[in-house]
């Protein structure tokens, strides 16, 4: 027995009429009216009285409305189903992040996506390296730039100024806690291959050369010899550690702008566009 037969007896049923039943459908009365004669013939029996209020199922279309009303409902089960999954992300969403951003943020904001969305997945790749978005290596970049690509799309969640910091000991070994107008007076760590391409060593270089003791050339390796005693270091906000003191913000650093950024093609697909959105919200809601 034919589906679509059932439905329209449902209609006529439900609607009274088949010129009802057929403007519901979509079709004209004809097809209606034939397909209800095709559906007695093939059960044998009368399905409709006409009465005063329109068509009256007769006992046998009662029977069969059963069977058609519980097949309707096993229909619309399996479509909110299948929908249901549909709208249900999944899939892998792979970042970029710089060092400090991937192993101390991240995973603090991707623990409550997964708990909201626990069909997507993670891979994360930490790099300082310029970003092409283009391979697909990458869904998601975030990175601390003030000229994101021209061809990707992004937001500017955070503008986080630069300060100096040294280890507890190391303050330890002066009389005089050190400020910017002091900087000759200490050993400095200074910054190597890209890392002089920011504002804050290439101030550095030019005003403190004689005073780096050493060179690095990331943001982390500078935090982590800072811990060590070999100096000061001119760090990013984001940096800041428990075994590092915070001294005065150092304005020759400006800010540094952290970007989410994706690529125009991914921005309608359902899994990266929830991922970047609560990516932003986060980040926005840091206060350094």
């Amino acid at each position: 027995m034919d589906w679509n037969s059932l439905k329209v007896l449902a209609l006529i049923a439900h609607k009274g009429s088949i010129s009802s039943a057929a403007k519901a459908l979509g079709v004209n009365y004809t097809t209606v009216f034939r397909r209800m004669e095709s559906l007695e013939k093939e059960v044998g029996g009368k399905l409709f009285q006409r009465g005063a209020k329109g068509y009256i199922a007769t006992p046998l279309a009662e029977e069969l409305l059963i069977f058609a009303n519980k097949m309707r409902d096993g229909a619309e089960h399996i479509e909110r189903h299948i929908v249901g999954r549909e709208f249900q992300p999944r899939g892998v969403v792979k970042i970029t992040a710089p060092f400090r951003i991937a192993n101390h943020y991240l995973p603090h904001v991707l623990k409550q996506i997964a708990q909201i969305y626990p069909d997507i997945s993670f891979e994360i790749f930490s790099s300082n390296a310029a970003v092409n978005l283009d391979t697909r290596h990458a869904d998601i970049a975030i990175r601390a730039t003030t000229a994101p690509p021209e061809h990707l799309i992004g937001r500017k969640v955070l503008s986080i100024p630069w300060a100096m910091f040294v280890s507890p000991s190391f303050l330890q070994k002066y009389d005089a806690e050190p400020t910017i107008a002091t900087l000759a007076d200490y050993p400095l760590i200074g910054g190597t291959g890209n890392m002089l391409n920011l504002p804050a060593f290439t101030w550095l270089e030019k005003h403190h050369f004689e005073s780096i003791a050493i060179r690095c050339d990331e943001l982390t390796a500078m935090s982590s010899y800072a811990e060590n005693d070999y100096g000061i270091a001119f760090l990013p906000l984001d940096q800041q550690r428990d075994k590092l003191v915070k001294l005065d913000i150092f304005p020759a650093g400006k800010t540094s702008d952290l970007w989410i950024l994706t690529h125009p093609d991914l921005r309608r697909t359902e899994r990266i566009r929830i991922v970047a959105e609560h990516l932003t919200q986060y980040f926005k809601a840091i206060q350094f």
